[in-house]
C-alpha cells in the first residue's frame, strides 16, 4: 500500500489568509514552510488512487503529485474515488474542483452524504458538472475499494459542521466524523487517518493496536490554544480536536503505539509544531513522531 501526504494544514492553510499569528507570519517570510489543506491519496498499487477527504487546494496537490496527474488518454485519471473523514468545508470543498465531467465515486456516512446533499448541496451543484456515484460506508464494516485495498470507517466523533445548526440535527450522536483503517490485503500493512480525534478512547486504541502507520489530529498543541495567541475564544475539545501535548494530550499514547510511522496531520495554523525550528516540534520528534507535510510518502 502506497501513502503520499497531500497537505498537512487544518482549515484555513497554512499561512492562514487573515492570521498574522507568529506561524503565518513566518510561513509568508519563508513560503517553502507552508502547507496545503490535510489529506492523502492512497493506492494498493500505484495504478488507482483514492483520496481521503477534498480539500480547497486539491487541484494544486494533484498538480504537485505525478502520480496523480492524468494519462495517457486525455481525460483519464488514476484517481477513482473521494473517502470523505466528514463534511466540514475543508474536506469537501475540492469536490467541486474535480467537476470537469470526472467519474468518481464519493464515499462517507449518512450524515455527511446527507449533509452535502442538504446543507452543503455539493451534490446537486455538481450533477450537471461530473458523474459523481455517492456511496454510503457502514462503520464496521469492510469495504474492498480494489482486489488490493480494503477499507474499514470507524466513529471518532459526532461533531456536526456548523453550518448545520443545532435545529436542524436529528441525531446528535450520528456518526458525523470518522477515521479510516486501511489494509492491503497482499501485504497486511495496514494505516489509520483519523484527522479528527476529541478522545483517545478504548474504542479508538483497539483500531490503532495493530497498525505500521498512523495520521492523527495534530490540531492543537494545548487545548487553550486559540484563546492564548488571541486567535479565537473556543477550546480545541469543543470542536472535536485533543490536543497533543499535557497529560490528557494524544502524543505519549501516540509515541507508545508499535506503528513504524506516527504522523500529526490537520494542524492549525497556530500550534508551534509547525516550525521545524520549535522546542515543541523538537519534542515531538524525540518522541518518534512526525509532523505530515506535501511530498511525504509511505509504504505500508
Amino acid at each position: 500500500m502506497l501513502i503520499h501526504c497531500l497537505g498537512a494544514a487544518a482549515g484555513g492553510g497554512y499561512p492562514q489568509w487573515n492570521c498574522a499569528c507568529a506561524g503565518c507570519r513566518k510561513a509568508r517570510a519563508k513560503p517553502e514552510i507552508g502547507t496545503t489543506h490535510a489529506g492523502i491519496a492512497v493506492s494498493g498499487t500505484g495504478e488507482q488512487w483514492f483520496l481521503l477527504n477534498a480539500t480547497p487546494d486539491v487541484h494544486h496537490q494533484i498538480a504537485a503529485d505525478p502520480s496523480l496527474h492524468p494519462g495517457p488518454e486525455i481525460r483519464t485519471t488514476p484517481i477513482a474515488g473521494v473517502l470523505l473523514t466528514d463534511a466540514e468545508f475543508d474536506h469537501t470543498i475540492g469536490l467541486l474542483m474535480l467537476r470537469e465531467e470526472s467519474s468518481l465515486t464519493v464515499y462517507g456516512t449518512f450524515p455527511v452524504l446527507e449533509a452535502l446533499a442538504l446543507w452543503f448541496p455539493v451534490r446537486q451543484l455538481l450533477s450537471d458538472y461530473a458523474d459523481f456515484s455517492w456511496s454510503q460506508v457502514e462503520t464496521g464494516t469492510p469495504l474492498d475499494l480494489d482486489d488490493r485495498l480494503r477499507v474499514t470507517a470507524f466513529r471518532t466523533g459526532s461533531k456536526a459542521p456548523r453550518y448545520i445548526g443545532r435545529s436542524r440535527l436529528r441525531d446528535q450522536s450520528s456518526e458525523w466524523e470518522v477515521g479510516f483503517r486501511l489494509e492491503d490485503k497482499v501485504t497486511g500493512g495496514i494505516a489509520v487517518y483519523a484527522p479528527t480525534l476529541p478522545q483517545w478512547d478504548e474504542k479508538f486504541a483497539e483500531q490503532v493496536a495493530s497498525a505500521d502507520c498512523v495520521f492523527l489530529d495534530g490540531t492543537f498543541w494545548t487545548d487553550d490554544e486559540m484563546s492564548s495567541q488571541g486567535a479565537g475564544g473556543r477550546t480545541g475539545r469543543s470542536m472535536g480536536h485533543m490536543p497533543v501535548s499535557g497529560d490528557d494530550g494524544s502524543a505519549r499514547n501516540l509515541a507508545a503505539l508499535p506503528a513504524k510511522r506516527k504522523i500529526y496531520t490537520h494542524i492549525n495554523n497556530t500550534n508551534p509544531i509547525l516550525d521545524e525550528e520549535s522546542k515543541e516540534r523538537r519534542w515531538v520528534t524525540d518522541l518518534g513522531i512526525e509532523v505530515g507535510r506535501a511530498g511525504l510518502e509511505v509504504e505500508v
